[in-house]
């Protein structure tokens, strides 16, 4: 007794497809679609060269003016291997920068991380004005740098018993104080400090709104009928959740805190190229003043390379320590 080919509808009944019948099986092509090359090309093409042209290679030119005697001009000159290197690190006034510019990192970072974690919190919670307060605190993101420090420097701490910083200190019963104008105490650091605060504390409030606003709400529902309130909720679900932006907004600030270069400029050189007697000179004031006043080109280009080095360590350190990249676990 032979037993029945089995049907289509056996095949559906035991999970298996059906087999599709001979000689109707799609002919696969690898087709390409030039059309789409073609406007990937037109589009991408000009990007790609300049950032080719404009970054990567002069890039790699001043690494190799570092390794070189340039001095006036952009050409390679005689070669030196790493003499500009030594140099750079032998140099007290250059150390003496890096000092400095890790004196202000270290205060300006968690200042702004507060500052900023705070003001979205608190845009965060209210319900009326939201929109105001948002823009309020993001608008001094969008002055410059240039305009800012005048402004600083003109107007709230010029040093003149009129001026803003000396009038609300006179409410107080503080004397009259040259903000800029001395160094003991080095009180150009509460201007410094001030100027940079009220620059980012917006763009990085912005940073964490966004992140708030991803949290889901169940979480803290969930967490009030537990009778969690309160810096419990901040300390549960708030910071946890926040993680991944708190760890993002710590590496932008540490580069910009290692690139800061106008204020200190405008503050203190009034314009002018030089900066002798700025109080206080960050690593790219060094290197403009070694590129651009002295023409060394190579000596500048390796403290370019030193400076981008010291940047790469610490956001890495910074990167390992704080789990950046990590998933959420």
């Amino acid at each position: 007794m032979t037993s029945a080919p089995p049907s289509t509808l056996d095949h559906e009944r035991v999970g298996c497809p059906a087999a599709e019948p001979r000689g109707t099986a799609p002919l696969r092509r690898s087709h390409t679609d030039w059309r789409a090359w073609g406007a990937f090309a037109l589009l991408a093409g000009p990007l790609l060269i300049g950032l080719g042209l404009f970054k990567y290679v002069a890039i790699g030119w001043s690494f190799l003016l570092s390794l070189s005697e340039a001095r006036g001009t952009i050409s390679l000159g005689h070669w030196v291997g790493l003499d500009n290197y030594q140099t750079l690190l032998s140099d007290a006034v250059f150390r003496k920068s890096l000092g400095q510019i890790l004196l202000f990192t270290v205060f300006i970072v968690p200042l702004t991380f507060a500052a900023s974690l705070g003001l979205a919190l608190l845009v965060h919670r209210i319900r009326r004005g939201r929109a105001v307060l948002r823009t309020a605190f993001l608008i001094p993101a969008a002055v410059s740098y240039v305009a800012a420090s005048l402004l600083w420097k003109m107007s709230l701490f010029n040093g003149l018993p009129s001026g803003i910083a000396n009038t609300l200190g006179g409410w107080f019963g503080m004397d009259a104080q040259p903000w800029l104008q001395t160094t003991s105490p080095p009180l150009y650091w509460v201007a410094l400090v001030t100027l940079r605060l009220w620059l980012q504390v917006g763009f990085y409030m912005v940073l964490f709104l966004a992140g708030l606003q991803g949290i889901p709400k169940e979480m803290y529902e969930a967490a009030a009928l537990d009778g969690a309130t309160g810096l419990r909720l901040l300390r549960r679900i708030t910071l946890p959740m926040l993680r991944n932006t708190s760890v993002a907004v710590l590496m932008l600030q540490f580069i910009a805190a290692f690139q800061a270069f106008d204020e200190f400029y405008n503050l203190f050189n009034s314009g002018q190229s030089g900066g002798s007697g700025a109080p206080v000179r960050t690593p790219l004031g060094y290197l403009y003043d070694t590129a651009m006043g002295s023409q060394n080109y190579g000596l500048g280009s390796a403290g370019a390379f030193v400076l981008t080095a010291l940047i790469v360590c610490v956001t890495l350190i910074q990167g390992r320590i704080t789990g950046f990249g990590k998933g959420e676990e």
